[in-house]
């Protein structure tokens, strides 16, 4: 299996109401902490090549904060609510340690 793959597979691990960061993901697909910036492009692709099931809100920044657009917020915030996983006025989930899955 590729590096590709596994990150691809493990963005699907990840369950309700959970969060993980792009480093986790990374170094637990095999690659180093650099391998991080390449975990959206990934999911990305994955996702334009077919896999619709990714679930990108899921993945967060290392602080717990989450990434949003215009075009992505409302569902994102929809997505969260319906979870649980709550957001300050900053973008960072509360009680990020608690929400953060990791891999094992």
């Amino acid at each position: 299996m590729t590096f590709s793959e596994r990150v691809v597979q493990l963005a699907l691990m990840i369950p309700l109401g959970r969060v993980t960061t792009y480093g986790r993901i990374a170094i637990a697909a095999g690659g180093g902490a650099m391998a991080s910036q390449s975990v959206t492009n990934i999911l990305g692709k994955a996702y334009i090549e077919g896999q619709k099931d990714i679930p990108f809100h899921r993945v967060v920044y290392a602080n717990g904060r989450v990434w949003m657009d215009d075009s992505h917020r409302e569902k994102r915030l929809q997505l969260y609510k319906k979870e649980h996983i709550k957001l300050n006025d900053r973008g960072v989930i509360e009680d990020f340690q608690d929400k953060l899955f990791e891999f094992v």
